[in-house]
This record gives structure tokens, C-alpha cells and sequence, in this order.
């Protein structure tokens, strides 16, 4: 006697991968790491062009560190772990850890990023104000701020009417070619892309900040297992061992 097969609850769709250029910007080295690196690593395995966009260099993220000395370490982390999951370029904007600001400044900065990079996807953190949909895992302002100013910059760099001095006066172009926003890790999440392949070196790429774990709690982090965890329990909602999720946010029809 056999039975149905057990459903699963809230099912992950997979996400289109038919691009070949995406932008990753978040706030913080190690934002991608605990995540996305292993999503990263298996689109660039597929030969994509992925780049990334810090908007700071992590310098008020390691207590006993003077921000000076942190900032270069964790500068030189990230490049390693950019390098790690097939990663060559790492742009660092150089704002102000802890303290960023939404508004029109920093629209203007991302819409000339994205238009100096076009990008068909651009990928970001979670954004919403917690990391679960019961509200017990408070995000942080510096991601809330840069997934919302990400989202209207990818619609801002495509009106040649917003930002009029980057084309007018720095040769950029307008970009309107930015497909869809993905916001990894969100409550939201309703696709999901799979890692079973990647995840070791998603993981090896979160080692990589080494200095940053080393002042995590105890000092007895562990990353793999870490990763493990959720990326477990994605990849049984999409049908697979590991998945990363990802909220979609659609820019444009095709």
C-alpha cells in the first residue's frame, strides 16, 4: 500500500536564470557571505558576469578593532571571499558603516553604479524589517536602507529624466535593462535558486572573514553549520538539498 507523497509547505518556485549580468549590493562585507556566496558561485560556474557593490567596508562591525585597521581587513576579506566564488570585481563605495541614510544621495549613487554596470539582475539582502515573518529577528537599518534605495535605483537609472547630470554630464547612459531585483533571504521569498552544488564553497567564502567571525559572540561560530541550517530547510521547500531563497521584485515584462 503506498501513499501520496508528503506535501511541502510553502513550495519555492526556482528563479529564471536566462541573464548574464547581475550587480550584487548590499551594505556590508560578509552580507553576501551569510547567504547568497553560494547562489553567487553557481552562476558564475554557469559563466555569468557578477559584480560587487559594498556600500561600506564594514568598518564599525568588529568591536575590538579600531574602524582604520578594520576597514582594510575586512576590504582584503571580502575580495578573497568575492575571489573564492568566481568574483573579480569588488567595488567598495566607501559610505559611513552603521549610519546609512535613505534618500535621494544615495539613489543617485546606486543609479550611477547600475548604470555604469547594466545589469540585467541586481541582487540584494533582505530588506523587510525582520528576518522572519513573525517579526523576532529584527533586520538593521543599513540593510533596510539599501534594499529600499536599491529598488528605486534600479527604476531611477532608467528615466533619463532622474540623475539628468550622469548623462548629461558624465557620459553615462540611462539603463533600463534591469529585468527583475532579488532580495536574498527575505520572509517574502517566494523563489529560490539551488546550491546543493555550491555550497562548499558558499561556505569556504563565509570563512573567508575570518576576522569578522573571530568577533561573533564567543568566538565559536561555526559557518558551515550555520549555513546548513537554513539552507537545508530551503532547499526541502524548492525540492532540492540546499537552495538559497530570494524575493523577486518584477522592473520589467518580457
Amino acid at each position: 500500500m503506498t501513499g501520496d507523497a508528503p506535501t511541502v509547505p510553502n513550495p519555492l518556485q526556482p528563479v529564471d536564470e536566462s541573464w548574464q549580468r547581475a550587480l550584487a549590493i548590499v551594505a556590508h562585507p560578509d552580507d553576501l557571505e551569510f547567504g547568497a556566496a553560494a547562489a553567487i558561485a553557481r552562476w558564475t560556474g554557469q559563466g555569468k558576469q557578477i559584480t560587487y557593490v559594498l556600500l561600506t567596508s564594514g568598518e564599525a562591525g568588529i568591536d575590538g578593532m579600531d574602524p582604520a585597521e578594520a576597514k582594510v581587513t575586512r576590504e582584503a576579506e571580502q575580495r578573497e571571499s568575492a575571489r573564492i566564488v568566481g568574483v573579480g570585481e569588488v567595488v567598495f563605495l566607501g559610505l559611513p558603516d552603521g549610519v546609512l541614510e535613505y534618500g535621494v544621495d544615495l539613489r543617485r549613487t546606486l543609479a550611477g553604479v547600475i548604470r555604469r554596470h547594466r545589469p540585467e539582475i541586481v541582487i540584494t539582502n533582505n530588506f523587510r524589517d525582520s528576518w522572519d515573518e513573525d517579526g523576532n529577528a529584527l533586520n538593521m537599518s543599513d540593510h533596510i536602507v539599501t534594499g529600499r534605495a536599491v529598488l528605486d535605483a534600479a527604476r531611477d537609472a532608467g528615466n533619463r529624466w532622474v540623475f539628468r547630470a550622469q548623462i548629461e554630464e558624465e557620459g553615462l547612459e540611462k539603463w533600463g535593462g534591469v529585468r527583475e531585483v532579488w532580495a536574498a533571504g527575505s520572509p517574502r521569498s517566494r523563489h529560490a535558486v539551488d546550491t546543493t552544488d555550491t555550497f562548499e564553497l558558499g561556505v569556504r567564502s563565509l570563512e573567508a572573514h575570518a576576522a569578522y567571525l573571530r568577533g561573533l559572540g564567543t568566538g565559536d561560530f561555526d559557518p558551515e553549520e550555520f549555513l546548513e541550517g537554513f539552507s537545508r530547510q530551503t532547499g526541502t521547500r524548492l525540492g532540492t538539498k540546499y537552495a538559497t531563497s530570494v524575493e523577486v521584485f518584477k522592473l520589467m515584462l518580457f
